[in-house]
């Protein structure tokens, strides 16, 4: 049985996490449904923009997508848990701490 060199085995892992993050980031980047901009929680929903996806503020594509319903999205409320969970996605990261209030 041929084993795998040590760059090969890093090669397949690089394109394992490039192929996890890429279906992260794409599931984050999809558009709002007129039941979400309606019945969201703007908190949670920054929260998992910065927690999950580790993206900067998406507020101004929400605000974008909801205009069609006729819907403004709470944007203190979204950035307030944006900030949140990219503390959390940071200190996940690196280990430190980050954004200190």
């Amino acid at each position: 049985m041929e084993t795998m060199n040590s760059n090969s085995a890093l090669a397949c892992r690089s394109t394992r996490v490039l192929a996890v993050v890429g279906a992260l980031l794409l599931s984050g980047c999809a558009g709002m449904t007129q039941t979400e901009c309606r019945s969201s929680n703007w908190y949670e929903v920054g929260y998992r923009d910065g927690d999950l996806y580790g993206l900067r503020p998406q507020i101004d594509l929400i605000a974008h997508q909801c205009s069609a319903f006729g819907v403004t999205p709470a944007e203190k409320e979204y950035l307030a848990g944006w900030v949140d969970g990219y503390r959390q996605f940071i200190h996940r990261m690196t280990g430190a701490d980050c954004c200190a209030p």
